[in-house]
């Protein structure tokens, strides 16, 4: 597996960069358009995850602790609909423009407060997350720039011209589901099947092996593959680091991507 040890600073730069491509692209969608990628969510719906989960992660991270916080972000409002959600009694696409404009200004609002808060903490101040990892700011300076990256995307194509994550963020989010989400329990696919399953980004340069054992995952380095005597099946994909991603987030089919072998193990990672 190739490392790209991503930084604080690489991170933020991202979410500096999708945070008003994000905002325009839901200005442009509108409340009531449909998001393709998302189904049962519009762009209200959208605008209210994005918004409730930025001030969730601006009011828990700096508070230097690692216990769990007693809220959630749907605390702070009603949630959206969709995979995971409750359907608001209303909302921005079922009020006026002025509702509407409203919610966008919160939206800018959030993300500039997020892009403050995390730049004002290091990554080893220490912060609650849920995966299985160090309980450090670090994870959030990550997991916020692929959750607004992704959520841009969304947006996009809401709004009909998706544009591809750019190639070395998308890497690093493609070791996010791996070594992050699967860990962490947050599968989509089946979790019965057992085998190795190789990931390839034909523009990034790099690869990932990750051993499926029913419900179980572990990420591979190369040279724990040499077993040729395993009888356990095998898959491959290859495809951009943008379509990796977006396919292993459950954005995009996974005919995007050139699947060799099982392709029913490529489905065992998707998350999101």
């Amino acid at each position: 597996m190739n490392r790209m040890h991503a930084t604080k600073d690489f991170w933020l730069a991202a979410l500096r960069a999708d945070s008003p491509a994000l905002q325009d692209a839901v200005a442009q969608a509108g409340p009531d358009a449909e998001v393709p990628s998302c189904p049962g969510w519009t762009g209200a719906d959208l605008v209210e995850h994005v918004t409730t989960l930025l001030h969730w992660v601006r009011e828990t991270v700096p508070r230097g602790t690692t216990g769990p916080p007693t809220t959630r972000p749907g605390d702070y409002r009603t949630a959206p609909k969709g995979p995971g959600f409750s359907a608001p009694s209303e909302g921005p696409g079922a009020g006026s423009s002025r509702a509407w404009e409203q919610a966008l200004d919160e939206l800018r609002r959030e993300l500039t407060g997020t892009i403050e808060t995390l730049e004002a903490v290091e990554s080893d101040f220490p912060a609650w997350n849920w995966a299985p990892q160090s309980k450090q700011a670090g994870f959030w300076h990550r997991r916020m720039a692929h959750e607004v990256s992704v959520h841009r995307w969304d947006a996009e194509a809401a709004a009909g011209r998706p544009t591809p994550i750019e190639t070395k963020l998308a890497a690093d989010g493609v070791s996010e589901v791996l070594d992050t989400w699967l860990p962490a329990g947050k599968r989509k696919g089946p979790t019965d099947l057992h085998g190795v399953v190789h990931l390839m980004a034909s523009d990034a340069g790099h690869e990932w092996f990750v051993r499926l054992r029913g419900p179980g995952v572990a990420l591979l380095d190369t040279a724990t593959i040499l077993d040729s005597d395993d009888h356990h099946a095998r898959a491959q994909a290859t495809g951009t680091a943008s379509d990796l991603l977006l396919a292993l987030m459950g954005r995009q089919r996974l005919d995007r991507l050139v699947v060799t072998g099982d392709p029913r193990l490529i489905g065992a990672l998707r998350t999101g």
